[in-house]
């Protein structure tokens, strides 16, 4: 480290510790407790998930099978990623190579994937936001991340109507990782490029009776 720097770094944490402490009350007064039918979530959900460019399948719990192999089939998904506790029942409906992941996998060594499939945490209606907390059936945030397709199973009962409702299913400090449609980012000149920082293909299968 230079001295410079280190000079103000020192500047800053005396004066940190002149300071006076914080007594600042933040308000935390959100709206919660929204409720919609069924339907309507479902409606909201598969709306906002779609203006993101996402694909979104429903599906029964018998079809989950039938609607995973039918997402990676698509998309010629021949080596696809796992997390450890993922139902192998949903992959039931696909005919090829299934890698499980674990923490002693290299992150680079997941770019030969074709895809993950992962389960989820929560989703937000809403905001057609879906919330992965690295539970057996999702994974670590790599896994989520390096392979270029996600299909990604969300129980519909799990879909809450808004963010603060969606926040209260998950496991307060469990690494989060919020995804809303694939991986996009636009330069200076709006030019929308898919892919940079996660995969460039998201299929939600919604599973409307679990």
């Amino acid at each position: 480290m230079s001295a410079a720097r280190e000079t103000v770094l020192g500047r800053v944490r005396d004066a940190l510790a002149l300071a006076p402490p914080a007594r600042t009350t933040v308000p935390r007064a959100y709206r919660t407790g929204r409720l919609l039918p069924d339907e309507e979530r479902l409606g909201l959900f598969t709306d906002r998930l779609t203006d993101y460019r996402a694909t979104v399948l429903t599906c029964t719990a018998d079809g989950t099978a039938a609607a995973v192999g039918r997402a990676l089939a698509d998309r010629g998904a021949r080596r696809v990623g796992v997390p450890a506790g993922l139902d192998r029942s949903w992959l039931a409906g696909w005919d090829g190579e299934v890698f499980e992941d674990s923490a002693d996998v290299p992150p680079r060594d997941l770019e030969s994937l074709d895809g993950v499939v992962t389960g989820a945490a929560a989703g937000c209606a809403e905001t057609g936001t879906v919330f992965l907390d690295a539970s057996p059936d999702q994974g670590r945030r790599a896994l989520s991340l390096v392979p270029d397709l996600h299909v990604c199973v969300v129980d519909l009962s799990t879909v809450e109507a808004g963010v603060p409702e969606a926040l209260a299913r998950l496991v307060t400090g469990r690494p989060t990782t919020l995804i809303s449609g694939p991986s996009a980012t636009s330069d200076i000149e709006l030019e929308r490029v898919e892919g940079v920082h996660g995969p460039r293909t998201l299929v939600v299968v919604v599973r409307t009776d679990a």
